[in-house]
């Protein structure tokens, strides 16, 4: 179970569905907000029936890497698209105490601003 507000709360990454709509999800790969580990799925092929995958406009394999942590942030289905894309990880996680939080927080919040930006 994740106990603080930002691993439940905020984006540790990006799936995409089969109809192409993408979903944020939480660092225990939930949508965001959710904290029990008895709803927990499989970002991009569960939560299906609820309302939280959308379209967006724009989303190029270039934008889609620039989002990821390294080329290890991506994954990709059989055919080569892009359907995951983790924002951080272990070393780049901005709530680790042993690097330059500001720079990592700074990394992070780029990242989200592009995200908000994208049009449905």
């Amino acid at each position: 179970m994740l106990t603080d507000f930002f691993r439940i709360n905020l984006p540790y990454g990006i799936a995409k569905n089969e109809n192409n709509e993408w979903m944020a999800f939480n660092r225990e790969y939930m949508p965001l907000g959710y904290n029990n580990q008895d709803l927990k799925g499989l970002p991009g092929s569960s939560y299906l029936e609820l309302p939280i995958y959308t379209k967006h406009k724009r989303l190029t394999n270039s934008f889609l890497s620039d989002l990821a942590h390294s080329e290890s942030g991506i994954e990709r289905n059989n055919k080569g698209d892009i359907v995951t894309v983790f924002l951080y990880n272990a070393k780049t996680n901005p709530i680790n105490r042993t690097k330059n939080v500001k720079s990592l927080w700074y990394d992070y919040f780029e990242k989200i601003e592009k995200l908000s930006k994208l049009k449905t």
